[in-house]
């Protein structure tokens, strides 16, 4: 199980080898994968990315959510 800090949503697109994701906490952040475990896995280290982003720019980085029930 992959663990993500904060809420991820993942789409399936018109092309059925794509899928895209966003996360609504993290302006900013989206991206496309193959399957959904691509997205996952992708969305894990691309939020820590988009994280050290945020910070060099001195943009507000949002609390984690991870704890949340959905």
């Amino acid at each position: 199980m992959i663990d993500l800090k904060y809420s991820l949503v993942i789409e399936a697109t018109t092309d059925p080898t794509f899928f895209g994701f966003f996360s609504p906490d993290l302006e900013g952040f989206t991206g496309i994968g193959h399957s959904v475990e691509d997205c996952l896995y992708k969305a894990k280290w691309g939020m820590e990315e988009h994280i050290v982003v945020l910070q060099e720019h001195n943009l507000s980085v949002p609390e984690s959510n991870a704890n949340q029930p959905c």
